[in-house]
């Protein structure tokens, strides 16, 4: 810490050297060469692998579970949700069969759509893409298209549009369980728990023959 403060006053004193024998460089044009002359020291002494470390932090969720992992875990909870996974592979011939529904909407959601998958309110606005509710969906970037002969994109839209309400809240809710396992803690805002009787503090009125018990 010593060597930095004394290098910065070396470097500091130079330039000020510098600029009483040339008065025609301006003083913010000195202290912005200062500056810039720290900044490298600085970032020479090792905060350049700080901010690499910043920068190169990946969210919990990510370490926990891989998206390529998540559809299997899905169909484990959900069992009966479509799978849709008869689709032919352009590479080898066969059905693709783990290149299911729920594998499509994960990548649709994470990476053509770069939405967070630990929120309801991400899935549902995906939910809603399906819906034809939000935003277009277009087939080109539609996961699948560019490995399957035949784009999914159309009868993915018509097995969610299947699904009931209570179905697509529940896998909203094993969606963000999965990549959340916190919210796991957390009341849904559809539980059926009863909520708990409150105190009115609405006036009553005097029930009839008060007046006679108080004889």
């Amino acid at each position: 810490m010593k060597k930095k403060k004394f290098l910065f006053k070396s470097i500091f004193s130079k330039l000020t050297t510098q600029h009483k024998r040339n008065a025609e460089l301006p003083l913010t044009l000195l202290l912005l060469l200062t500056l810039i002359l720290v900044s490298v020291i600085v970032l020479g002494s090792g905060a350049d692998k700080s901010i690499h470390r910043i920068f190169s932090i990946q969210p919990a969720s990510a370490q926990r579970i891989t998206p390529s992992d998540v559809w299997q875990l899905v169909y484990q909870q959900l069992p009966d949700f479509p799978r849709e996974n008869k689709y032919i592979s352009k590479e080898n011939g066969k059905v693709a069969e783990n290149n299911t529904l729920a594998n499509r909407l994960i990548r649709y959601h994470i990476y053509t759509k770069g939405r967070a998958p630990i929120y309801r309110l991400d899935w549902k606005l995906t939910l809603a893409d399906y819906l034809g509710v939000n935003e277009i969906m277009y087939d080109t970037t539609y996961p699948g298209n560019d490995s399957l002969r035949e784009n999914p994109i159309e009868g993915d839209r018509k097995a969610i549009k299947s699904l009931t309400r209570s179905q697509r809240d529940a896998l909203v809710q094993v969606l963000v369980n999965i990549f959340n396992p916190a919210s796991q803690n957390t009341l849904s805002p559809n539980s059926n728990t009863a909520p708990s009787p409150t105190t009115s503090t609405t006036p009553q009125p005097p029930q009839r023959g008060g007046a006679e018990l108080l004889k």
